[in-house]
């Protein structure tokens, strides 16, 4: 589609809604997953029962809303219909079989409105950047976004490099049809074997896989020798677990309860939540032969607790994202994974959001970016 005459393509966060949501029947059959933990690998891992949620006394619990920014989301025409075949889970849906693959977030609406407000929560944690490796516009001509979502960061960038072809690959066909010419979409898993030749990329861009992505090192081999001599490769991820310096958060809090959680599922699912406390991200650009490596970290007080008013900011944002759709963040790998029954993650949420907005808790967490160069 031809960017003139006609009007811009939908930026972040003020993305127009689609006259027509994408919203494929989904199938009825639950999908398949891992077994879920049993209650003495639980307790080993300090996870307390799911019952003691529901044992817990919560005054004015807050009403879980949906977000409000409007999506963009249409159906992807260029691809088969066998791929709209979801599966459900819980009330959820989630994408079809592709291969091996294996997501924990949903692909329903109340989702993807949850994905373009994180997008913009990125990009205000990187203080209105979409990527911090020192890119020449004039000799970008090729990227790809892995994981692209909803694929607003692949427009937004594309909208900045107009002169050069930007892909992005997920596993689920989320991303609107009307975007600028110089995007395209595709399906494909990144766990496989990437089937682009060698030196395709100027730029790979590689954000929030926590959870989703294997082996760390074979991703990064496989951007490694897709990237051309002198390209960059930058990844972004967050840290698993909420932390605090003033022993505000006990221990025996729903938010210090959600990284012990989220790093057992993942161990269940073989996709570890643990890259930025294990530093699978830069052990991986590093063992695949990356030079000129920099990082850049994030500090990120939850909620509006802190006094920097730049910081509250940040803060209040990624407490919205997660509020927007809380129920969707924690279905799969709660329910499907950990075992517990949908009424006892209900009750644990209503705990984490009573704590979220709780400005005497000064929970934070920590994300970075991390970039580096193939030599040429």
């Amino acid at each position: 589609i031809s960017k003139s005459p006609a009007p811009k393509s939908p930026k972040s966060p003020k993305s127009p809604k689609s006259n027509e949501a994408s919203s494929p029947p989904a199938s009825t059959v639950p999908g398949t997953g891992p077994t879920p933990l049993s209650t003495e690998e639980q307790n080993a891992a300090g996870i307390l029962p799911a019952s003691h949620w529901a044992q817990q006394v919560v005054k004015d619990p807050e009403d879980d809303g949906a977000s409000t920014i409007s999506s963009f989301i249409s159906s992807t025409a260029s691809l088969s219909e066998s791929i709209f075949n979801y599966r459900t889970i819980h009330g959820r849906t989630y994408h079809g079989e592709i291969g091996s693959a294996q997501s924990w977030e949903p692909n329903d609406q109340r989702h993807l409105e949850s994905l373009e407000l994180a997008h913009h929560t990125y990009t205000v944690t990187m203080d209105g950047r979409l990527f911090h490796a020192p890119l020449d516009k004039k000799k970008v001509q090729k990227v790809v976004d892995i994981g692209t979502g909803t694929g607003i960061w692949a427009i937004d960038f594309a909208d900045e490099f107009p002169d050069a072809e930007v892909i992005g690959t997920d596993i689920t066909p989320i991303q609107p049809s009307w975007v600028p010419a110089n995007v395209k979409f595709e399906l494909d898993d990144c766990n496989a074997e990437w089937t682009w030749a060698n030196n395709t990329f100027d730029f790979t861009h590689i954000r929030m896989l926590i959870g989703i992505v294997a082996d760390w090192d074979i991703l990064f081999r496989q951007a490694y020798r897709t990237c051309k001599p002198g390209g960059y490769v930058e990844c972004c991820v967050s840290n698993s677990i909420f932390c605090c310096d003033d022993g505000t958060l006990k221990d025996d809090s729903a938010m210090a309860q959600w990284g012990r959680v989220w790093n057992q599922a993942g161990k269940k699912m073989g996709r570890p939540f643990s890259v930025y406390e294990d530093d699978l991200d830069k052990k991986g650009m590093e063992a695949a032969g990356f030079i000129d490596i920099e990082i850049k970290e994030y500090y990120i007080p939850f909620g509006v607790w802190h006094k920097d008013k730049k910081l509250a900011e940040k803060g209040l944002w990624w407490k919205v994202t997660m509020e927007s759709d809380l129920e969707g963040y924690l279905n799969y790998a709660f329910n499907a994974v950990m075992g517990w029954t949908p009424e006892e993650t209900a009750r644990y949420a209503v705990h984490l959001k009573k704590e979220f907005n709780n400005p005497k808790i000064h929970g934070y967490s920590k994300a970075r970016s991390i970039w580096g160069r193939k030599p040429e």
